[in-house]
């Protein structure tokens, strides 16, 4: 089966809600949309383990430099 466009279905709900108007049953409960994640939210978790890694990477650099230079002063 092919799924229905966004327009089908309102007009087959909208075709139910009018139809029970007429013979007194109550329409359906309408299914809740489901949220999106927002773009931001999702790009800055990927991008949280990147930053993890660069900063370790800033660090080992760090520790190295200061190891030469203590060597150099003997």
């Amino acid at each position: 089966m092919a799924k229905k466009s966004k327009l089908a279905v309102r007009a087959a709900e909208l075709e139910a809600a009018v139809a029970g108007l007429f013979t007194g049953t109550p329409a359906p409960a309408k299914k809740k949309k489901k949220k999106k994640a927002k773009k931001a939210k999702v790009v800055k978790a990927a991008k949280k383990p990147a930053k993890k890694a660069k900063k370790a990477k800033k660090a080992t650099k760090k520790t190295a430099k200061k190891a030469k230079k203590k060597t150099k002063k003997r």
